[in-house]
C-alpha cells in the first residue's frame, strides 16, 4: 500500500514539473513561432506572389523565379558573393590555423599576443566597415601609405576599382578572424602529446609532425570553420552597404544587398522573398557537398 502511494507521488511530482517545464519555455516558444517560423513560412508564401506591402498579395506562382533566372544582377550578385566567399574562406581557414600554430608555442607573453589577435573580432559591423575606408582610402589610407614607404608600390583605389573591391573585402574579412583561432587554439591544446612522443622517438621533424599528426586532427575542428566561414560569407551585407554600396559599377554587388534593394528599395517583396529562398537552397547544397566530401579528409580519433 505504501509502494502504491509513494509511486502516486511520484507520478503527480513528475506531471508538476512537466508543467512547469511547459510553463516556462512558453515565452521562449512564442517567439520563436512569431518571430522565426512565422515569416519563415510568410516569406515561403510571398515568393510566390508579387508584393510590393501597398497593394495585397498576388498569386504569380513561380513568376518570380523565372524571373530571377533572367535577371542580370541576380547571376551578378551571386558571382561576386561566390568569389568572395572561395577567397575569404581559404584565406580565414590558412591565416588563422598558422597564427594558432604560433600562439599555441610556450614563449613568454603568448597570453598577451592570443588576446590581441583575439580583440578585432569583438568590433563588427559599421564600425569596422568605417575603420577599414579609412585604411584602404587611395589618398591618406594607412595600407597605401605602408606599400609606398616599405616596398615603394603605389597602392590601387581598393574600394574604387573594379578589379580590387572584392580582394578589398576579403582582405578585411581577415579582421574577424580572431574566433576561429580560439577554435584552433582548443583543438591543438587537445591533441593527445604521446602522439608527439611517438613520433619524436621514430626521428620525425617538426615538419613531419605537423603533416602526420597536427594537421590530421585538426581536420573536425577545419571542417566546422569551412562550413561556417561558407555560410556566413554568403550572407555579407554590412560592408557592402556601408563601404561600396555595390559600386563601382556593381562590382561588389552582394547577393544579400541584391535581396536588400529589392525588398527595400524597389519594394519588390516577393521577389526578395524568392530571393531569400533560393539562398536558402544555395547554401544546403553546398553544406550538403562538403559534407559529402568529409568522408575523404575528415579524421576522428573514434575512426
Amino acid at each position: 500500500m505504501n509502494i502504491a502511494k509513494q509511486k502516486n507521488k511520484l507520478g503527480i511530482l513528475a506531471r508538476k514539473e512537466e508543467r512547469a517545464f511547459y510553463l516556462f519555455i512558453t515565452p521562449w516558444l512564442i517567439g520563436f513561432f512569431v518571430f522565426t517560423i512565422g515569416p519563415i513560412l510568410a516569406s515561403l508564401y510571398f515568393s510566390f506572389n508579387f508584393y510590393d506591402v501597398v497593394s495585397p498579395a498576388r498569386w504569380v506562382g513561380l513568376q518570380n523565379y523565372s524571373d530571377m533566372m533572367k535577371d542580370q544582377l541576380f547571376w551578378q550578385a551571386l558571382k561576386v558573393t561566390g568569389v568572395y566567399s572561395v577567397g575569404s574562406v581559404t584565406l580565414g581557414i590558412l591565416a588563422s590555423l598558422a597564427i594558432a600554430l604560433l600562439l599555441n608555442r610556450d614563449i613568454r607573453g603568448v597570453a598577451v599576443f592570443r588576446t590581441v589577435f583575439y580583440l578585432p573580432s569583438v568590433i563588427s559591423g559599421v564600425a569596422v566597415s568605417l575603420l577599414w575606408m579609412w585604411l584602404l582610402n587611395s589618398d591618406f589610407g594607412m595600407v597605401n601609405f605602408l606599400l609606398w614607404r616599405i616596398f615603394h608600390i603605389e597602392g590601387p583605389s581598393w574600394l574604387m576599382n573594379r578589379l580590387w573591391v572584392i580582394p578589398s573585402m576579403v582582405l578585411m574579412s581577415m579582421w574577424s578572424i580572431g574566433g576561429s583561432i580560439v577554435i584552433y587554439l582548443a583543438r591543438l591544446q587537445g591533441i593527445p602529446t604521446q602522439y608527439y612522443e611517438a613520433a619524436e622517438i621514430d626521428g620525425a621533424g617538426y615538419w613531419s609532425r605537423l603533416l602526420n599528426i597536427t594537421l590530421p586532427m585538426m581536420t573536425p575542428v577545419i571542417f566546422f570553420n569551412m562550413i561556417t566561414g561558407v555560410i556566413g560569407s554568403f550572407q555579407v551585407f554590412t560592408q557592402a552597404y556601408v563601404m561600396t554600396n555595390g559600386g563601382p559599377n556593381n562590382a561588389s554587388l552582394f547577393y544579400v544587398l541584391y535581396l536588400y534593394r529589392n525588398a527595400f528599395r524597389y519594394w519588390r517583396m516577393g521577389y526578395a522573398s524568392a530571393q531569400a529562398w533560393i539562398l536558402f537552397l544555395i547554401l544546403l547544397v553546398l553544406t550538403a557537398l562538403l559534407l559529402s566530401t568529409s568522408r575523404r579528409w575528415v579524421y576522428y580519433e573514434a575512426d
